[in-house]
């Protein structure tokens, strides 16, 4: 398993994340744990930073919180100097009872209903991300009851696809996100906007998808994007104050992955919208990116403890641990790739090949197939590395199973950012009915 961050082998062959023993975090707090190298996540948002002020450019960096959101996490975002985007009502509360300043949160999604748009409004956040003309007109009709001026960019789907898993690409012409360009559904979407008495366009959203690893996407969805917006420059004189080019910024799983440092992206990203704005004679706009796997993707590892074994001769040995497709839901939705070692044996040499199954009643719950580990026993910990991006944020209670406590370490010391489901939490909601009554 390649070794991210703060990650070591200390002197007793126990992985160490942030200066932590994860043998002893596996003491303190039980597996599954979800455990995020706090200071790998800061020195990402700093390499944004760095990167983006080489360029000269003004520039705003987003973080896309549906990556992986608590409200301590929102807390590192802002001090960390990053803006935050969210896609429904819950990561909007999350973030206001963090303390997030409002006016630095930008609200996407491609249904946002009524009350989510109230909700936001309320709160006074800076930008809409606007999807379909059904949230423009619900969205101008609010402005308008409440007499405000509500900042908006319009996604646009440029016809880009990102060479990435179907599910996730988002920039192409067939897809549920966006304004379609070539259909000129965005380019009626701009006149609405700039003739609206109550919402200021700001300018244009795109993103073309996630793990992406070559720039070929980029480049080429910029300059359909500036070519756009050029267009709409000599048509209606509206010239776009900002640029929103999105984020899925690949990273590294497993030694199949060739992922592009952040400084290469930018530098490619930011060359071709000069190139471009110089030689149609547009103004440079200021440059938005949305970076959320980037950022936490790598930090994650998630910690389980082996169970039962099923050795079948010739054709695969099974190891089981206490978590699955309930904390990593990925390799089954996505067959999504991961490394993995035994936390508590890192020096051992690797001398089998297993494949790591999880414990939920079903066939498709597989974490790893094929893994190379030291002759595995039971109570050994096993490690899955790059687990920061989309696992808390798609667990689950499929087969009533808690969902794991979130942790963060740096600097030798660790504390619980997110508790550890109980029985209790998962029977609050439940309500038992007796006769014309009810009790909870």
């Amino acid at each position: 398993m390649y070794l991210h961050g703060t990650s070591r082998i200390d002197h007793n062959g126990h992985l160490e994340i942030g200066g932590c023993s994860t043998v002893q975090l596996a003491e303190q707090y039980g597996t599954p744990l979800y455990i995020y190298d706090e200071a790998l996540i800061e020195s990402k948002c700093r390499e944004f930073h760095e990167a983006l002020k080489k360029t000269g450019m003004k520039y705003q960096v987003a973080y896309a919180s549906k990556a992986f959101l608590c409200m301590e996490q929102a807390r590192l975002i802002e001090r960390e100097g990053l803006c935050l985007d969210v896609v429904s009502s819950g990561e909007l509360y999350t973030a206001l009872q963090a303390g997030f300043p409002a006016e630095k949160i930008h609200f996407h999604g491609n249904n946002k209903s009524i009350e989510e748009l109230e909700e936001a409004l309320d709160a006074k956040i800076g930008c809409f991300v606007v999807d379909n003309f059904f949230e423009l007109e619900v969205l101008q009709a609010l402005a308008e009851q409440r007499g405000e001026i509500v900042s908006i960019l319009l996604r646009v789907t440029p016809g880009v696809e990102a060479h990435t898993h179907e599910y996730v690409m988002t920039g192409q012409e067939d897809s549920k996100f966006g304004f379609d360009i070539m259909s000129k559904q965005a380019y009626e979407a701009v006149e609405n906007s700039i003739h609206s008495q109550n919402l200021r366009l700001l300018g244009i959203h795109s993103h073309i998808g996630s793990q992406i690893f070559e720039p070929d996407g980029f480049v080429h969805a910029i300059n359909i994007l500036i070519s756009f917006l050029n267009g709409i420059k000599n048509d209606l004189e509206y010239t776009a104050e900002i640029l929103n080019v999105g984020g899925g910024f690949g990273i590294r799983y497993t030694s199949e992955d060739e992922p592009l440092a952040i400084h290469t992206h930018i530098e490619t990203i930011t060359s071709i919208i000069k190139e471009e704005c110089e030689k149609l004679g547009y103004a440079l706009p200021e440059l938005w990116l949305e970076p959320g796997r980037s950022i936490v993707g790598e930090a994650g590892t998630t910690l389980y403890t082996v169970g039962a074994t099923k050795n079948l001769p010739s054709i695969r040995k099974y190891v089981s641990v206490d978590g699955g497709m309930t904390d990593n839901i990925r390799p089954a939705l996505y067959g999504s790739k991961y490394e993995a070692m035994l936390a508590n044996r890192g020096k051992d040499e690797n001398k089998e090949v297993v494949s790591i199954a999880g414990k939920c009643c079903e066939s498709g719950d597989m974490l790893i197939w094929d893994c190379e580990l030291p002759v595995v026993e039971s109570n050994d910990l096993l490690a899955v590395s790059c687990t920061g991006a989309y696992g808390y944020s798609m667990a689950n209670n499929y087969n009533r199973i808690r969902r794991p406590a979130v942790i963060f370490v740096k600097d030798g010391t660790s504390r619980v950012v997110v508790r550890r489901e109980t029985y209790k939490d998962l029977v609050k909601n439940d309500m038992i009915y007796i006769e014309n009554s009810s009790i909870r």
